[in-house]
């Protein structure tokens, strides 16, 4: 039981190692391209710049570092079939910004895009505009890729 106690500790170090490992790649990328901004950026190509990476270049969650996570990443091509056939575009968008959401248990997993593009774009009121901007076009983006199985036709 010893054993199996210390290899459970060890993995979970290994973890906590990866996950500081990935914020710090994450943040070096950032400050790579701080010269440049993203206000010019269509819904797509910040989709690929920032989200791909965790949700998939199709959305669908599976993107290079999704497995890496300990939470489930969402299959971002489903989300109005979730929701009864309707995107829910204000939801979206609260959860993309990200600085209204108070989450009453554990830590968000994904970036505060709200905070982060107001920063990029100079941290004023002109960049809080085009922070919005930046994620109204994600988005709309999100909803252009949405994809409804239809549940009552038959299998195969």
């Amino acid at each position: 039981m010893l054993v199996i106690s210390e290899v459970a500790d060890e993995l979970s170090q290994m973890r906590a190692l990866l996950t500081g490992a990935l914020a710090a790649a994450i943040a070096l990328v950032w400050s790579l391209s701080a010269a440049q901004g993203f206000a010019t950026y269509s819904g797509g190509e910040l989709f690929q710049r920032f989200c791909a990476s965790c949700h998939g270049e199709q959305g669908r969650g599976d993107g290079p570092v999704a497995d890496t996570l300990s939470v489930l990443v969402p299959n971002l091509t489903q989300l109005a079939q979730r929701n009864d056939g309707r995107f829910p575009a204000a939801r979206v968008r609260d959860i993309v910004d990200g600085r209204s959401i108070v989450i009453a248990h554990g830590t968000r997993y994904m970036p505060v895009w709200g905070y982060e593009f107001w920063v990029e774009e100079g941290a004023d009121a002109v960049a809080e505009d085009e922070a919005r901007i930046m994620i109204d076009r994600l988005v709309d983006y999100l909803q252009s890729i949405q994809r409804v199985v239809d549940q009552a036709a038959p299998e195969p």
